[in-house]
């Protein structure tokens, strides 16, 4: 007996994989940087109740729960449902662009490790190595450019934004700090250094056009949330990964329609 699977059907089963790992994906933001074992059971960080299977269900439960623990009733961060439709609305993306192939493996495995490395930098201003590391390598097998031109493009935009650093700590470093009075800005750096191995994976993926379009609209958006720290004059710093990435994907996705409906 052949059974036909409609096509509707494997988009839902996509969404349904995407918010599966996109639960893992809380687990891995929150405990890597805590250096917390990923074996253990996880428990609510103001309580220690632990969290039963019915508790742990993505979406929906964050939803039967009215985002507050069963136990304790203390909110549950809202990034966490975040996180979970976010990669179920990759997923589907992703299929509907790839189907079920090494492609659809690849860019999601990418793009599950981009979103985990933008809420931890969101949260920390500081993000594990090796997973810059690991999501640069994986970059490679998802572009269309030979390899030596991929490569050409991740040295070039790393060497632009190196530059950019250097200009733009020079102006904190020197011409701020003198102009506001404040020492601490001598050793404060404009960008950080996990910022560069992104610019590097998005020009060997989206090549130099496509590449600079997307970091040029990252700049669009950082513009955002520091605009609104400006009005109410908080002085808090901006992680530029988050918006990276939001500009990466932004980018991916046009071209993958245009070249679709063109």
């Amino acid at each position: 007996m052949i059974i036909e699977i409609e096509r509707d059907d494997l988009v839902v089963f996509s969404f349904i994989i995407g918010v599966v790992f996109g639960s893992f994906l809380n687990v891995l933001i929150y405990r890597l940087p805590k250096r917390v074992s990923l074996l253990i059971n996880s428990t609510c960080p103001k309580c220690s109740h632990p969290i039963s299977w019915y508790e742990n269900i993505p979406l929906l439960s964050y939803l039967f729960l009215k985002a507050k623990c069963s136990s304790c009733k203390v909110s549950i961060s809202y990034l966490y449902f975040t996180v979970e439709f976010m990669c179920g609305l990759l997923s589907i993306l992703l299929f509907l662009q790839f189907s079920f192939s090494v492609d659809f493996i690849l860019f999601s495995l990418l793009f599950y490790i981009l979103i985990v490395l933008s809420f931890i930098d969101f949260e920390y201003k500081a993000v594990p190595d090796y997973l810059l590391l690991l999501a640069f390598l994986i970059s490679f097998f998802c572009t269309n450019y030979p390899f030596l031109e991929s490569f050409k493009n991740a040295s070039i935009f790393a060497g632009f934004f190196i530059l950019l650093d250097f200009i733009l700590s020079f102006y904190v470093q020197n011409i701020k700090s003198y102009i506001l009075n404040d020492e601490t800005l001598k050793t404060q750096k404009a960008l950080g250094e996990g910022d560069i191995p992104i610019v590097a994976l998005i020009g060997v993926i989206l090549g130099l056009k496509a590449g600079i379009v997307a970091i040029f609209l990252a700049g669009i958006f950082a513009i955002i949330p520091s605009i609104y720290n400006l009005i109410l004059k908080k002085d808090t710093q901006i992680p530029f990964i988050p918006f990276l990435v939001l500009g990466f994907l932004f980018e991916f996705f046009i071209n993958i329609s245009s070249k679709v409906f063109s």
